[in-house]
């Protein structure tokens, strides 16, 4: 169900390099990722649910198959570290004798309380399973961006309205569905509205002009003239939605007596054997479900309001935590030196060290990127980046590991550097004014200028 007539995509087609080698590629089970600590595999369940006996089964493969490491992504997906060519396979067999269902193509990403928050506006689940049965073929087909994503939005107490996606279907409160296009649930662009299956046919329709534009074409590509012609009564009438919360860690209440638990993994990573320990402290406390969620973190579903109270104590023993201005919450760092070859220095290390040395770099304002390499696997989006070069470190003020440092330090300094850092913002800083806010009016020139005096 193309659109005829002209070129729909403004992007040009390329041949594709192996899904192990180009950067942007999405390592799926399939087609797992080479990094320097082995082969990285990305997954989400269907419904992004788990049971816990599930979780405990891929804990256990991670820990028989990998290198023990588990990691849940910024938009909520698991990541499964350390595996090896033939120990791929032995983890597919373990996912599928756990009952655990990975979809192929485009991860879809629902609300993650859907079905059991009272509160949400429309039935995720059932317009995922519509999506997957209707539209098969074209979310399998090979020609669909790598890193497409497509969001299934239905509010509730967390929405995804933060969380920006090349395709987004919104619930709205009288039972239909908004969908809209390249962006968050403030900025996207709306292209139509209507029942579940003319969401469906819409994002059909966005899908495969897509596959037919190619490998590379995002939906921020397609041209205004194209989408006024293929949903001519659009939707432009519709307001944005505004930004609700996204997912926090926390105790929250569903219904009476009906509580889940916010957990996040600090740094967004987890030892296997921490996570088993913790989830057979969640059965025997009478926890549901596990639900995966942006921002690095999952729900523990089902749990009565003293079980959830005893579930939290007890998880800060395991290496999570509950509280949502936690500051290790605003690091974002790789597996580092140690656990992937790639890496120049141990981003744990470093990142300890920053709590102990510059909390007031991390009181929310900004992310602090701790990128073991240049490829910048932790948070490819712009951040005060220290990335790990030969003998040193490169300090990008707002950008990306693989860009250009605006100052490089040496291995032995770095600490020195950081301290440097947080007093000149100390110094610095207005009254009311946050820390990102202070860097951007210093500015570079005089930052680096700053790191660099003896």
């Amino acid at each position: 169900m193309g659109f005829a007539g002209e070129r729909q995509i403004n992007t040009e087609e390329r041949t594709a390099a192996p899904s192990g080698l180009r950067r942007g590629a999405c390592p799926t089970l399939a087609a797992p990722m080479v990094t320097g600590d082995g082969l990285l595999a990305r997954l989400r369940p269907a419904g992004g649910a788990l049971s816990l006996a599930q979780f405990k089964a891929l804990a256990a493969s991670a820990a028989a198959n990998g290198n023990g490491l588990l990691e849940i992504t910024a938009r909520g997906n698991l990541q499964i570290r350390g595996l090896l060519t033939e120990s791929v396979e032995k983890l597919a067999a373990d996912i599928d004798a756990a009952g655990i269902i990975v979809p192929a193509g485009p991860a879809i990403e629902l609300s993650p309380l859907h079905g059991i928050d009272p509160s949400v506006a429309g039935n995720a689940t059932a317009l995922e399973a519509k999506l997957r049965d209707e539209l098969s073929a074209t979310l399998s087909s090979p020609r669909l961006a790598p890193k497409l994503s497509i969001v299934v939005d239905s509010g509730g107490r967390f929405s995804l309205s933060g969380l920006a996606a090349d395709i987004r279907a919104v619930a709205m409160d009288d039972g239909r569905w908004l969908v809209a296009i390249d962006g968050d649930g403030m900025t996207a662009q709306p292209v139509s509205v209507g029942s579940a299956n003319d969401a469906v046919r819409a994002i059909g329709q966005l899908l495969e002009t897509l596959a037919e534009a190619g490998l590379h074409a995002r939906a921020r590509d397609i041209r205004t003239a194209v989408l006024q012609e293929a949903f001519p009564a659009g939707a432009a009438h519709f307001a944005a939605l505004t930004r609700a919360e996204m997912p926090q860690p926390g105790i929250h209440e569903l219904a009476v007596g009906s509580f889940t638990l916010g957990l996040r993994p600090r740094f967004g990573q987890m030892q296997a054997a921490d996570l088993s320990a913790l989830l057979q402290e969640a059965e025997r406390l009478g926890g549901a479900e596990i639900r995966l969620a942006p921002g690095r973190l999952f729900f523990i579903t089902g749990l009565e309001p003293e079980n959830a109270k005893k579930l939290r104590a007890a998880s800060t023993r395991h290496g999570f935590s509950s509280d949502p201005s936690e500051a290790s919450a605003k690091i974002a760092a790789c597996a580092g030196a140690g656990a992937c070859a790639s890496g120049f220095y141990e981003t744990r290390a470093l990142a300890q060290d920053l709590l102990q040395r510059a909390e007031i770099l991390l009181e929310g304002s900004l992310t602090v990127h701790l990128s073991g390499c240049t490829k910048g696997c932790a948070h490819p989006w712009p951040a005060l980046t220290l990335t790990g070069v030969p003998g040193g470190y490169g300090i990008v003020l707002n950008g990306r590991a693989n860009d250009r440092p605006d100052v490089t330090i040496a291995g032995g300094e770095i600490n020195l550097a950081i301290e440097k850092l947080a007093r000149l913002i100390g110094k610095n800083k207005s009254a009311g004014e946050s820390a990102a806010a202070c860097l951007a009016r210093l500015g570079a020139p005089a930052i680096a200028a700053a790191l660099r005096q003896e």
